[in-house]
């Protein structure tokens, strides 16, 4: 709890620097790209992130990494702080905080949408759209499989969930049954 806490306000920070200069994206994809090139390169995150080594040794790779990359002075500053306060090793918590607060400020949404059988493309925009409209956000969706759930669809949006597959509405009638209750 106390790393997610760690990870909301450094992203909020940078967010707010974002918000001031209008960079918000350019900071997006900067720290996007450092997040997932340190996450794909195991050797990499050993020689920032690891206390066992030499702190110089890590910030001149870390440095190095700045230089390569040509990133802007904000994001090259605020991945030197992270480093001098010990917090570079939660980078990757960092980052996908700050892609969900850039999101909501631009008006995006993510969204889950889980069918039993594949859906046509006409129908997913269809749901996506109806989403959009309900929520005044632009939706963004996942869209997987899973034929447990015999029919229908489940989406899910941030806390809320809409269920209609036909493995919940059985389920129901269900425990309907076994309480007494007429169907």
């Amino acid at each position: 709890m106390k790393n997610l806490a760690i990870a909301r306000r450094y992203a909020k920070a940078l967010l707010l620097i974002g918000k001031e200069d209008g960079n918000t994206e350019t900071y997006r994809a900067e720290l996007g790209g450092v997040a997932q090139l340190i996450a794909s390169e195991k050797d990499l995150e050993e020689a920032v992130a690891n206390p066992l080594y030499d702190v110089e040794g890590r910030r001149k790779v870390l440095t190095a990494v700045i230089e390569k990359l040509a990133l802007s002075k904000v994001t090259a500053s605020f991945l030197v702080f992270l480093f001098d306060k010990g917090r570079i090793g939660f980078l990757q918590s960092i980052n996908d905080f700050y892609q969900k607060l850039a999101d909501e400020l631009k008006g995006v949404a993510h969204a889950s949408l889980i069918s039993a059988t594949e859906l046509s493309s006409e129908a997913v925009e269809k749901i996506r759209s109806a989403l959009s409209n309900k929520t005044g956000k632009e939706i963004i969706l996942d869209v997987q499989q899973d034929p447990e759930l015999i029919g229908g669809i489940v989406t899910q949006i941030g806390d809320l969930v809409l269920d209609g597959s036909v493995k919940t509405q059985l389920l129901n009638m269900r425990e309907s049954l076994k309480r007494g209750e007429s169907v």
